[in-house]
């Protein structure tokens, strides 16, 4: 192999690399964006229940509740 097709071999490995890399660390980013999705919704539920917890107190101690 001379020099110039060492160069393009490497080059081309080097390449292979940084799309593997790259490959890594956009499945990374959807992981993380899909654990933020999650913890969001989860809190969302937490304060729905809370939210209706507190509706339901108010409507006992008013009378109204059914």
């Amino acid at each position: 192999m001379n020099q110039s097709q060492d160069l393009s071999h490497q080059a081309g490995q080097k390449m292979g690399q940084a799309q593997e890399k790259t490959s890594q660390m956009a499945d990374k980013a959807r992981e993380t964006a899909q654990s933020a999705m999650d913890s969001m919704q989860q809190a969302g539920q937490q304060m729905q229940a809370k939210a209706q917890g507190a509706t339901d107190a108010i409507k006992d101690t008013m009378g109204m509740k059914k």
